[in-house]
């Protein structure tokens, strides 16, 4: 399951910075089996201590984390909407991303040019998003101008609750608000689903900070971004772009003892990515032996038969059902056999809703 955050922002607010710590986390590239990496493109894998005691109790001759992408957008000017700057290349590239990482400057620093001349983060946030409103705006009402006409002349049911649905997606725009802010249901999201509208995607402010700043609740940017964020209810997470390039050069033991320096149990890249994970929507399931331990991602909501065919598609084409226990479970009994001794361990059909943590083997007859 290929997923992608796309990282935006204005010229230096950090986000290369940001960009460069992740592309060095150095994933191998055979554990990520999704099309060939572009150079603007870094994988992050996901922290979960889960896996840590997968690795320990099963010793595997392969141990593959969950991952995901992130793809570093080109710098954001305002009027990029209308063609200024990279325009168009900038949001055609963001349409395709499942999720926004917008990364806000909390710092001054005389040295660091900013493009409106002084620091304001919630200034910049607000010209980034009317953006991503206008690009909204202009493919709706250009869909309106085909679409309305026709529906007024056939009564075709499916074009007049499209032009419902586009007309309530207008209203708000118009009133500068995004639309994952508004009451959409089923229904009205599959209908609009293939236009890959900019303000519907999840979002997360990533307040760019200083290393004096690291663990200070008292920062005045980062509180700003964080009344604002609160009233979208979108998060925010707050890190120090450059510690986070530093540390991504490090080996294990000298992030360790970075990081504890620092006073942080884990980085800030991790809590990002984390955070990101979750806002795409995403829980894992793990397969496990002596072979591989590896950790699947999958939607939340998605049942034992689609969870198959992230595997591979034989799975899910011939599903017979899946022998599930919980990790929990495994780690309190302490072995697969004693979990199946306890009878906690189960057989699911296809309509099973997996469950984060789930620790599956598939049946399937092809």
């Amino acid at each position: 399951m290929s997923l992608t955050a796309g990282i935006v922002g204005l010229p230096n607010v950090g986000k290369s910075t940001l960009f460069n710590a992740i592309t060095n986390q150095k994933i191998l590239a055979e554990n990520y089996p999704f099309a060939t990496i572009e150079p603007n493109v870094g994988v992050v894998t996901v922290p979960d201590k889960r896996m840590d005691k997968l690795k320990s109790m099963y010793e595997p001759d392969r141990f593959i984390p969950t991952a995901y992408e992130f793809t570093d957008i080109a710098g954001l000017v305002k009027g990029a909407s209308k063609g200024e700057g990279l325009g168009n290349k900038f949001l055609s590239h963001i349409r395709e991303t499942d999720a926004i990482v917008e990364v806000v400057r909390c710092f001054d620093d005389g040295k660091i040019i900013h493009v409106d001349g002084n620091i304001d983060p919630i200034r910049d946030i607000e010209t980034i998003n009317l953006e991503l409103i206008i690009a909204d705006l202009d493919i709706i009402n250009n869909r309106l101008d085909r679409v309305s006409k026709k529906a007024r002349t056939t009564k075709n049911k499916e074009d007049l609750i499209e032009v419902e649905v586009l007309e309530k997606c207008k209203k708000a725009l118009e009133e500068n608000i995004p639309l994952r802010q508004i009451d959409l249901n089923k229904e009205e999201k599959e209908v609009i689903k293939s236009y890959s509208f900019l303000t519907l995607k999840p979002i997360i402010y990533l307040a760019n900070i200083t290393e004096n700043d690291i663990g200070n609740e008292d920062n005045t940017y980062v509180k700003q971004v964080k009344e604002y964020a609160s009233k979208e209810n979108s998060r925010v997470v707050s890190l120090c772009a450059s510690i986070e390039e530093e540390l991504s050069e490090l080996g294990d033991v000298d992030k360790k003892e970075m990081l504890e320096g620092l006073g942080l149990g884990e980085s800030g890249l991790d809590k990002l990515i984390t955070a990101t994970y979750d806002i795409l929507g995403l829980a894992t399931y793990f397969t496990v032996g002596k072979d591989e331990v590896r950790a699947w991602a999958f939607k939340k909501g998605m049942n034992a038969k689609e969870c198959a065919g992230i595997i591979h598609t034989d799975f899910e084409k011939g599903f017979i059902r899946a022998e599930v226990i919980s990790y929990e479970d495994l780690i309190e009994c302490g072995s697969e056999l004693k979990v199946k001794e306890s009878g906690k361990a189960r057989l699911e059909g296809k309509d099973y809703l997996m469950q984060d943590g789930d620790i599956c083997h598939f049946r399937f007859n092809v």
